[in-house]
């Protein structure tokens, strides 16, 4: 059994410059890089994302290694997956450093998360994260997707984006990242991250987004990309009903309308007032797929095509 980190062995303020100055690192907004300096707010991640002894935790964009220390003090494995080179290049050797007695049980990847399809080791059982803000939704679901064994997410992103995740049917900012994040899992606010906790100190809040995967996946049909499909189009045109905003997903206006009422779906509601289950019921009712309802007009009837401008 692995003797317990030294209490001095997570980066503090001064570790984190004197560590940037040595690789000559000056955080990016490119890159949207903002470094934890505040090895308390590293530690209450870990516990909020409830990261236990027997864990495989994956971390994307590690950094200097803030976050990757406090998770090796309680997990059981740690993969970080970076994109910079030198950021790349120096983590391990900051372990080595700091935790010498966890190194064996720290792997990196030296790569761009969204081309990531495999890590090395076993499989990851939980991801906790400081994702990039420019990046943050793509890089969680295609972690998601990726990695079904992934039993627990905890992310710190920007607050509007953690608002937006976390939100449910009817709220201003439901749309589509809340609805693809809840196709995988239960999603909730976990908390907020004041900015004095950063360097450089963002000019944005930032939030923690808790996501628990659905103990068994959502009962349809329909695939993810067909779900997916609806989803994005019933929000490119958030506006309009979604007899209108999903013609062009269907067909047609009348295609639209009968795969909504075949859905049980109102086709005078909007997609801002729809579960993930009424979405997949809707792809599950497309005029293509087989065994769905036919569409009005599928067989010549002539139905005329009613004007979309107010809808």
């Amino acid at each position: 059994m692995s003797t317990s980190p030294a209490p001095d062995a997570l980066l503090g303020p001064a570790d984190i410059r004197e560590l940037a100055a040595v690789l000559g690192v000056r955080p990016t907004k490119q890159r949207g890089q903002n470094f934890v300096i505040d090895a308390n707010t590293v530690r209450r991640i870990v516990r909020t994302a409830q990261v236990r002894p027997d864990d495989v935790v994956v971390e994307v964009g590690p950094g200097l290694g803030s976050l990757t220390l406090a998770l090796l003090e309680t997990a059981d494995r740690v993969t970080a997956v970076e994109i910079d080179d030198v950021l790349a290049g120096a983590l391990p050797a900051t372990i080595a450093a700091r935790m010498p007695q966890r190194a064996d049980r720290f792997a990196l990847v030296h790569s761009d998360a969204m081309q990531v399809t495999a890590l090395p080791g076993p499989a990851p059982t939980a991801l906790v994260a400081n994702l990039p803000y420019n990046v943050a939704v793509p890089v969680l679901l295609h972690m998601l997707e990726t990695f079904p064994t992934i039993e627990r997410t905890l992310v710190m992103v920007q607050s509007e984006v953690a608002d937006r995740l976390a939100a449910g049917p009817g709220s201003k900012v439901y749309g589509v990242p809340s609805v693809k994040a809840n196709w995988y899992a239960e999603v909730k606010r976990a908390g907020a991250i004041g900015r004095k906790v950063f360097w450089p100190a963002p000019n944005v809040d930032s939030g923690l987004v808790s996501l628990v995967r659905r103990a068994e996946p959502l009962r349809t049909t329909a695939s993810r990309r067909e779900v997916f499909a609806v989803v994005d189009a019933a929000f490119a045109q958030r506006r309009k009903t979604l007899r209108a905003a999903l013609a062009g997903w269907a067909g047609s206006a009348a295609h639209a309308e009968a795969a909504l009422v075949a859905a049980g779906v109102s086709p005078q509601a909007r997609g801002e007032a729809l579960t993930v289950e009424e979405f997949a019921r809707i792809a599950e009712a497309a005029p293509d797929r087989e065994g769905s309802v036919p569409s009005p007009g599928s067989a010549g009837s002539g139905e005329p095509q009613r004007r979309e401008d107010s809808e």
